[in-house]
């Protein structure tokens, strides 16, 4: 089993880098599935239906979501519609939407779950931890292989979640940040980690938004808008090879894709 996942989706930019870098990627590592965070894709403000249908015809498998899961309105009934886009696990019960998948390709099934950290993060969503075991559990009646989107501002809690489902999971990979870390490894349970995947768009940027326009907030402290950047375009990412029969990793490499256009 091989599987790629891809940093969050950053405007319309991210998305251009996803549609040119997906083809390379695909002819490199010749992967089973993509997995997508799009939670940024819409002008760095959550989702539409439009974008999550035109990352699926890119080649995304299935779309991760995160705290901005409902900045677009219209996303909301949506979900109802199309089970491979996830907002976390961790929302109230009988929010709209999953927060696990399974989906199948090349005679494979992959398992994924979308979770939110809760360190300083905004909403006040239910304990990760209580809840993404027994998810992974269930994911795995029909799959030994889960990859778990932790959408996450610390560091800490990133990789305690990867710890506590060392041997459970193929892969524990950290979303929100936009700034792709350097730790990728395997635990002793079999489980690939990586802290941050980083993000697909504009590189020469703050993390994706204009650079003039967040040095002027930072300055000042006055209200601004903060731009989507265009320059610099790169998609940052992780893949993961795992073996067939116990869903266990047995390589990681994360990459970092610049593309033209």
């Amino acid at each position: 089993m091989k599987l790629i996942f891809l940093g969050d989706v950053v405007g319309e930019p991210g998305r251009d880098t996803v549609r040119a870098a997906i083809p390379v990627l695909r002819e490199r590592f010749s992967p089973d599935f993509f997995v997508v965070n799009g939670e940024n894709a819409a002008g760095g403000n959550g989702i539409t239906p439009k974008l999550s249908i035109d990352l699926m015809r890119a080649g995304a498998d299935v779309i991760t979501l995160g705290d901005h899961a409902w900045d677009q309105r219209e996303i909301v009934p949506y979900f109802a519609t199309e089970p491979r886009l996830l907002r976390p696990l961790n929302f109230p019960a009988g929010t709209p939407g999953y927060g696990s998948v399974v989906v199948t390709g090349n005679g494979k099934k992959l398992g994924v779950i979308n979770a939110l950290g809760r360190t300083f993060m905004g909403p006040q969503v239910d304990n990760p931890f209580l809840l993404v075991e027994p998810e992974i559990e269930k994911l795995k009646r029909e799959t030994p292989h889960v990859l778990i989107d932790f959408h996450a501002e610390a560091t800490s809690e990133k990789i305690a979640m990867g710890r506590a489902v060392d041997g459970l999971a193929t892969l524990v990979v950290g979303t929100h940040t936009h700034v792709q870390t350097a730790d990728e490894q395997i635990f002793p349970g079999g489980t690939a980690y990586l802290t941050d995947a980083g993000f697909c768009g504009s590189h020469e940027s703050v993390i994706g938004r204009d650079i003039a326009s967040v040095l002027q907030k930072y300055r000042t402290l006055m209200p601004n808008k903060f731009y989507i950047a265009r320059e610099g375009l790169q998609a940052d990412g992780v893949f993961v090879e795992a073996d067939e029969a116990s869903g266990r990793a047995v390589r990681i490499e994360r990459f970092q894709e610049k593309v033209k256009l």
